[in-house]
């Protein structure tokens, strides 16, 4: 929808997104909770008649849509292109194997869920989505593109592309509020179409289809009405000798859940897993009680497994080499360790990076994952079915209310952006409530992470910016001035505690204060909340709202920026506020103030979010307890101050508090250094010596944020210290003039083992000084894959699709 906003012609006054009323509940629902805030109207109806006679920027539809039915949406698209309108189609990754894709058929933007490729339903996640689209709508497109480049030597190399798009350079200008993607499940999806290649997955596809044609054809032959268009997995299926309640209670005694249509049917899916077994059974539930059903073989000479034109599938997919390489366990095995070599990770050194708290994810934390009982579960099921879930949330939610000091939690957002969003739609439900819906002005210091001027006008408020003081923090006079200036509209202030400078807010108390007596709400972002735990909350200090970052905080791993999980917590007040949801009301049964009626819709399609990897916090905080948790607090925020104080005469520290400390990172800054060195040349450079960037340019330009979280021994510390402070040396030696300013270790780096043994060393400086800076790095050397890449090649020639071999090669000449 925001893309179709986008590419709107300037001038433009339309106002309607078109929703096909066939598709998902849940994604209508959503649709609506992002368009609501920002006045969009949203027409639900039937796509067949709609005319375009109201100015529409944009159409969703789904295909197959929820009922099952496969339609061929070509003259859909005519109409709407005529009509000055972009078409975005909900696909089955599955079933387009199969079927005609989107974009053959005229639709612009292609939408949908990867976890059809492999991935466990997991009660709602988490799972990859995906975007896909036209080449002329990429610079509008949200989030993270990976594109194609080359790095120094000419190699091809991978990099994130076009990122002026995004929330942390064009902050409320930004395409989306996106910072974590779902790298991991992504893998796993692309993994399984590399596992299978192109025949496989279509082989797996035919299959699901036939088993669907066995099942419409016996229920046919017994008397009930099934869908008349074509069908690829789903079936409504309606009349014959039972009705809809008798049909789910048989069903439900061979342990099936049929879905529960508002007009008296029912639904039933098929996926890769289902077996004969399973649809002989199916068609023994819906039999007439005296009748013998029809079975599986029986009825398989009647059945097709492909579709006809127009809908059958003609061009190729998955036609790179990878996808028809590995199909053994030895070689994908082999592959997949390949390229994990390729990646510096927690498995490997310490990973710095400031305000991502890279920690430890320890293994008991992680095995509940992979339990069946926990990751087959539909996210829908009734729950009576998930009565173990339901404890795990009951616990979870009251832990997190109990670490932050607030009344009421929702699990319900996938990623902390994701959290900020719904928080502050929570926020806008209450001035809503109160009859103050023009309360539409939101606070946000200079300093904070990108995602919040983002999100917040994502919710159609209006940024108004907050200096912060030379010492890092909130500048409460310039806060005093604009919150009074802004007291009749003002809805909320976010604000990151600790701050993004590294430091504690000392009035963070009165900050809370200001913005109350001027009618708004706080939104404390916790993405520095590895600094608070057990030692302050969040609601004792004033806030209103804040999310969590489990991914981060609470355990749940991000390599790569995800699955994430950002639930929020809020004071009690705002508890009738939450996410609630269409299909499946997470807040149902809920005590206190939770237990009333929730004026919010969905943030995600799942009531309770990426439902799957909350064992992981949970297993987390269970095993730590209060005091565990407590100390990992302490000796978060005593790493980072050991950390400051080794480097502090190398590098200096850009912030600290009153007592010349830090709270669990630290800003060197490095904008001294600019006449020999850039940032860029010192992130490099660190790969040599075998450790991961810290977080460069934020929230200062030519400045290095460091988290060594709880995590790190001192062994390890030390290491990275002593790698800081020798690169400071080699950036001394440029100083000094005694290497060359343009061609030098720093300049060069990273140097891969192709540069190292190439018969053409011509640098400056040995092979030695170039790979081995540190004598510790020859028990244990991690090799970079690329060389420098050119970062301005890769934004003027974009690819974001694996160009064949031939064009890499004629890339690198």
């Amino acid at each position: 929808m925001h893309m179709c906003a986008a590419a709107q012609k300037r001038g433009s006054t339309a106002n309607i997104f078109f929703v096909s009323e066939k598709c998902h509940p849940q994604t209508i629902d959503v649709v609506r909770t992002r368009a609501e805030p920002l006045g969009v109207e949203v027409v639900v109806g039937d796509h067949a008649s709609y005319d375009f006679g109201q100015p529409t920027f944009g159409a969703l539809i789904q295909y197959p849509d929820t009922e099952g039915n496969i339609v061929d949406y070509a003259a859909f698209c005519e109409r709407a292109h005529a009509a000055d309108c972009l078409v975005v189609a909900a696909c089955d990754l599955l079933a387009l194997t199969l079927l005609r894709p989107p974009g053959e058929w005229g639709a612009d933007i292609a939408v949908g869920n990867s976890q059809r490729f492999g991935v466990p339903m997991g009660y709602g996640g988490p799972h990859a989505a995906f975007m896909a689209t036209r080449d002329e709508y990429k610079r509008i497109m949200p989030g993270r593109l990976v594109g194609v480049s080359k790095d120094a030597t000419g190699a091809p190399a991978l990099r994130l592309a076009l990122q002026t798009r995004e929330q942390h350079i064009r902050r409320d200008k930004a395409t989306s509020n996106i910072c974590t993607a779902q790298v991991l499940l992504a893998i796993m999806a692309s993994m399984y179409a590399v596992y299978h290649g192109p025949q496989g997955i279509q082989r797996i596809a035919q299959r699901v289809k036939l088993l669907t044609e066995i099942l419409a054809t016996g229920l046919r032959q017994m008397g009930y009405s099934v869908n008349e268009s074509p069908v690829f997995d789903t079936l409504k299926i309606s009349g014959g000798p039972h009705a809809q309640a008798a049909l789910i209670d048989m069903a439900a005694h061979h342990r099936y859940n049929l879905r529960v249509y508002a007009d008296g049917a029912v639904g039933v899916a098929l996926d890769e897993a289902a077996t004969v077994e399973e649809v002989n059974t199916l068609l023994a539930i819906f039999a007439a009680n005296d009748v013998e059903p029809p079975t599986v073989d029986a009825l398989a000479k009647e059945s097709a497994f492909e579709f006809e034109a127009p809908l059958a599938r003609a061009s190729e997919f998955l036609t790179h080499a990878v996808f028809n390489s590995y199909h053994s366990e030895t070689e994908m095995l082999r592959y997949i360790k390949r390229l994990e070599a390729r990646d510096l990770s927690l498995a490997f050194s310490m990973i710095p990076l400031g305000s991502c708290t890279m920690k430890l994810n320890a293994t008991t934390e992680m095995i509940p994952v992979t339990w069946p009982e926990f990751g087959k579960l539909h996210p829908f099921a009734p729950r009576e079915q998930a009565q173990g879930y339901a404890e795990l949330f009951r616990r979870l939610e009251r832990w997190l209310a109990e670490i932050t000091g607030f009344a009421a939690v929702s699990l319900q957002p996938n990623a902390g952006s994701q959290g900020e969003y719904a928080g502050l739609l929570t926020i806008r439900g209450y001035h809503q409530a109160r009859g103050q819906s023009h309360r539409n002005v939101c606070l946000i210091p200079s300093s904070a992470h990108g995602t919040n001027p983002a999100s917040a006008a994502m919710v159609n408020m209006q940024v108004v910016v907050v200096a912060c003081d030379h010492n890092g923090n909130v500048d409460v006079d310039d806060l005093r001035a604009k919150a009074a200036q802004h007291a009749d509209n003002l809805a909320a202030l976010m604000v990151t505690y600790p701050s993004t400078h590294g430091v504690f807010e000392e009035e963070i108390k009165t900050i809370c204060a200001v913005v109350h007596e001027h009618g708004g709400q706080v939104y404390l972002d916790g993405a520095n909340m590895n600094a608070q735990v057990g030692l302050c909350r969040p609601g004792d200090f004033g806030a209103d709202v804040c999310h969590l970052n489990l991914h981060k905080t609470f355990c749940i791993p991000h390599g790569g920026g995800g699955p994430g999980m950002g639930p929020i917590c809020v004071a009690a007040h705002l508890a009738a506020h939450l996410p609630g949801h269409v299909v499946v009301d997470p807040n149902e049964g809920a005590t206190g103030e939770t237990a009333s009626a929730v004026s919010a819709a969905a943030v995600s399609a799942a009531p309770w979010g990426s439902a799957s990897i909350l064992p992981i916090s949970y297993a987390y905080i269970a095993m730590m307890g209060a005091q565990g948790l407590t100390e990992a607090t302490k000796i978060a925020i005593l790493n980072a101050n050991y950390v400051a104080k080794r480097l502090d005469a190398h590098y200096p520290v850009l912030y600290k508090g009153k007592n010349g400390f830090v709270a669990h990172e630290c800003i060197l800054d490095l904008r001294p250094l600019k006449e020999w060195v850039t940032v860029d040349d010192v992130a490099k450079r660190l790969i040599d010596y075998g450790f991961h960037a810290p977080t460069m340019s934020f929230p200062v330009a030519g400045t290095l944020m460091i988290e060594p979280t709880e995590s790190e021994s001192l062994a390890e510390l030390d290491r990275f210290c002593e790698a800081m402070i020798s690169i400071r040396e080699e950036i001394r030696a440029v100083a000094r003039g005694e290497v060359d300013a343009h061609d030098n270790v720093l300049t060069n780096a990273p140097h891969t083992a192709a540069v190292l043994v190439s018969e053409a060393w011509n640098r400056p400086y040995t092979r030695e000084q170039a790979a081995y800076p540190m004598p510790w790095l020859y028990e244990s050397k991690f090799w970079p894959f690329v060389a420098r890449i050119d970062n301005v090649y890769g934004d003027r020639n974009l690819f974001c699709i694996c160009p064949p071999m031939e064009e890499f090669a004629q890339m690198a000449e």
